[in-house]
């Protein structure tokens, strides 16, 4: 058997091996001979195995550090390694400094030193599994004096990632290229810098006023405190999308045609217990919202669709609803391009201020949720964020 194996053509081998279930299939493959560890190892082998397998949910990273994803999630074992390879603590970056998580994508960790509403603070992007980093330069001053003094800033990563055509160098280079936005809320509108680790510079975004991107509000005072009531924060087909408590849009920023504009909420949305944006496949937006008529009684997770704009129709669509647990609090904690994440409460009759709180996911593919993990009842709650996947190197070719 093995002889016929290694017989077989390299590109055979690679249609073979990208349709392995899991990481930890592809990992055992590559440890197997030289010649599987070629195929493996080829940048564009790689780069069409991350498109087809989600990368894994591994845990909750919050104000207390790493919570890693238990038994019985899929993502258990790989999370447990994670949690004892990885260094969360920082130690590797300059102790004389106070640093706060602002974002987490890929495996990347984004913070910022003694972080206030302001633009001018220190930023360094970590990869706590190779124990690396890399310290942000500042926002140069002649981008920076453009700026209205902003009210509050946003500081977020994202991956840009690379076409399915390009050639293998590129991709490669892609993989380990990040980019942070920093939002900034002004009182006349947003604004929005932007750092490429590919070029190491910043670049600014043409501001827009939240008239122009707001129109028709009732309200006089409306306008004037939108930048106060900006909230969350969503990621999805390279655009950010802000939740705004004061009506049914989405403050959104493109990050590759560098520019803002708004999208509406489906009306019957509650946004009481918060809502998530999602990738629902062929480039259509998925959105996330709880409905709870009674307040603690029965709650149902409704997801919507939006169309494309070359389809018959571009409005939100409910997709389906999702019947929750009854006597249990739910929240929408955050999401990623492919999962929700929910803060589970409960059971209500017993709540109490040492209660554990649950987190519970969601693959939007699968609609299917699953328990990663419990934390005790606390003030990082506000901060909890979702953990996927290993970071290639920020420094480095990524191995296998």
């Amino acid at each position: 058997m093995a002889s016929s194996l290694m017989s077989i053509p390299d590109h055979l081998k690679s249609e073979i091996f990208v349709r392995l279930p899991e990481p930890e299939d592809l990992a055992r493959t590559a440890a197997t001979c030289v010649t599987f560890r070629r195929v493996v190892a080829d940048g564009s082998f790689r780069r069409r195995f991350r498109l087809l397998h989600a990368p894994p949910l591994l845990g909750i990273l919050d104000r207390d550090g790493f919570h890693p994803a238990l038994p019985p999630h899929p993502s258990a074992p790989a999370a447990s390694a994670l949690a004892h390879a990885a260094d969360f603590s920082l130690s590797f970056l300059p102790s004389h400094r106070r640093w706060a998580v602002q974002d987490v994508r890929d495996g990347r960790v984004l913070h910022a030193a003694n972080p206030e509403p302001q633009v001018f603070t220190e930023l360094v992007v970590c990869d706590p599994l190779h124990s690396r980093h890399i310290l942000l330069p500042q926002i140069p001053h002649d981008l920076a004096a453009s700026l209205e003094f902003p009210v509050r800033c946003q500081l977020l990563i994202a991956s840009p990632g690379a076409g399915v055509n390009e050639a293998a160098a590129a991709m490669e280079e892609a993989a380990r290229a990040f980019i942070v936005v920093m939002i900034a809320h002004c009182e006349t509108g947003p604004a929005a810098f932007v750092f490429s680790s590919s070029t190491r510079q910043w670049r600014a975004a043409a501001s827009k006023g939240w008239d122009d991107l707001f129109p028709n509000q009732e309200e006089s005072t409306m306008i004037s405190s939108m930048h106060r009531k900006l909230v969350g924060c969503h990621y999805a087909y390279g655009c950010f999308y802000l939740e705004s408590t004061m009506n049914k849009k989405l403050l959104v920023f493109d990050t590759r045609r560098m520019e803002f504009s708004s999208l509406d909420v489906p009306r019957e949305t509650s946004n009481m217990f918060g809502l998530a944006i999602v990738e629902a496949g062929e480039g259509r937006l998925g959105m996330l919202d709880i409905h709870d008529e009674t307040l603690g009684g029965k709650c149902d997770l409704c997801y919507y669709i939006r169309g494309n704009k070359g389809e018959s129709s571009s409005q939100w669509k409910i997709e389906k609803t999702i019947s929750l647990p009854y006597d249990y609090q739910y929240y929408i904690q955050a999401s990623t391009e492919r999962y929700l994440l929910l803060r589970k409460l409960g059971p209500l009759q017993s709540i109490s201020s040492s209660l554990e709180v649950e987190y519970v996911s969601m693959d939007v593919k699968t609609l299917q949720l699953e328990k990663v993990c419990g934390v005790s009842f606390g003030f990082s709650l506000a901060s909890a964020r979702i953990y996927t996947s290993f970071p290639p190197s920020l420094l480095s070719a990524p191995t296998i």
